[in-house]
C-alpha cells in the first residue's frame, strides 16, 4: 500500500480552509438566533439653575452661561475659604489662555471673582 505524503504547505492550506469553514458556520449560527433587544436608558434629571437677579447690594447680576476652566476648582476652593459657597461653581468669563478671569455667584448673592495668570490665582 502506498501512502501519499503531504508537505507542510498543503497541510497548512487544509488547516486554514477547515478553520475558515468552521468560523463561517459558527458565525452564521450565532447571528441567526439573536433577537434585537431594546436598551432602556435611565432617565436623566435636568435641573435649570438660574443666577439670582440681584446681588446683595441690589445691583443686577448678569447671567452668563457656565463654562468650566482649568482653574475652576482652584477658584471655588478660594471662594469657599472666604465663605462663598453654592451656585454652579466658578465659571470662566474670558477666553481660555494664559490669563483667565473666573466668577462665582455665592449663596448670599455676592459675587466672587478671581484672576488666574498661568494657573496662579488671586481674588479681584
Amino acid at each position: 500500500m502506498h501512502l501519499k505524503k503531504f508537505n507542510d504547505g498543503d497541510n497548512m492550506k487544509r488547516l486554514l480552509l477547515a478553520v475558515t469553514c468552521v468560523a463561517v458556520v459558527l458565525g452564521g449560527c450565532s447571528s441567526a438566533g439573536k433577537k434585537k433587544v431594546a436598551v432602556r436608558q435611565a432617565p436623566v434629571k435636568v435641573v435649570a439653575v438660574q443666577a439670582p437677579a440681584l446681588d446683595a447690594k441690589g445691583q443686577p447680576i448678569a447671567h452668563v452661561a457656565f463654562r468650566p476652566g482649568i482653574s475652576s476648582v482652584t477658584v471655588e476652593n478660594m471662594a469657599k475659604k472666604q465663605g462663598c459657597t453654592g451656585g454652579v461653581g466658578a465659571g470662566l468669563m474670558t477666553p481660555p489662555g494664559p490669563v483667565e478671569v473666573y466668577r462665582m455667584v455665592c449663596d448670599n448673592r455676592t459675587i466672587y471673582q478671581a484672576k488666574c495668570e498661568l494657573r496662579q490665582c488671586r481674588a479681584i
